[in-house]
């Protein structure tokens, strides 16, 4: 959808980002990491399809968190509960604890999109910037490090002890920057996560990823105030 009025960056300070997806190719990364430490070891997999397969447990091993029937647990832990589920339909049932180790750190090595170190160079002038993701802070910190991003703060699942699109991980970002949401802007490559950003009050932009996955939105599916090709075309429609 095309946004949704002129002026709509006229009072947002604050920029919130997705991680998987929108900053980071995961997909790419996650078959790139699982090929380097498998191959060597004598496994031949379908290293995309695993890294779908990964991904395919997200939302549902995070649900039970949601729901209130588990207690909160980083999104490290969750990762490694999902690889857990999914080797012996890989072949990989006999990974040793090491090995599974290592892999689980695979998330914690992706690289950003292209776009990203010259978008968010001009971003960062005018707006604070933080991930709002449900990844924990060390892998927040790790992926920062290793794509020279510097953020104004890691908020996110792990501040607010709870996952998106819950209320609370939108609401306690706003709070951490002193901001009231309509201040805020949260920029995602997924409406899901804008439509619940947008319901707790926030502005929104939708970061166009098509090549993230096969199922990825070439556009978005809900109203938001901005559509953007890239974070380029992000920040040409925030004018800076």
């Amino acid at each position: 959808m095309e946004p949704t009025a002129a002026g709509h960056d006229a009072h947002v300070e604050a920029l919130f980002f997705d991680v998987f997806g929108t900053v980071v190719d995961w997909r790419t990364g996650i078959a790139r990491e699982a090929r380097a430490i498998l191959e060597p070891l004598g496994f031949d997999i379908d290293w995309a399809a695993f890294a779908d397969a990964w991904r395919a447990g997200y939302q549902p091993a995070m649900e039970a968190v949601r729901r209130g029937s588990t207690g909160f647990v980083r999104l490290d832990v969750l990762h490694r509960q999902i690889l857990e589920g999914i080797k012996d339909r890989f072949g990989l049932g006999r990974l040793d604890e090491a090995t599974s180790a290592a892999l689980n750190l695979a998330w914690h090595r992706l690289d950003a999109w292209e776009d990203v170190p010259p978008a968010f160079a001009r971003l960062h002038r005018r707006f604070l910037m933080a991930p709002v993701s449900n990844g924990n802070i060390a892998l927040m910190v790790d992926l920062a490090r290793r794509n020279e991003i510097h953020w104004d703060a890691i908020l996110g699942a792990e501040v607010a002890r709870d996952y998106k699109p819950k209320p609370a991980v939108y609401l306690s970002a706003c709070e951490a920057f002193g901001l009231p949401p309509a201040r805020c802007m949260m920029v995602a490559a997924h409406s899901y996560d804008l439509r619940a950003a947008s319901e707790a009050g926030l502005r929104t932009a939708h970061v166009a990823r098509p090549a993230e996955s096969p199922g990825a939105e070439p556009r978005p599916v809900v109203p938001v105030d901005i559509a953007a090709r890239s974070f380029e075309d992000l920040a040409d429609q925030l004018r800076v």
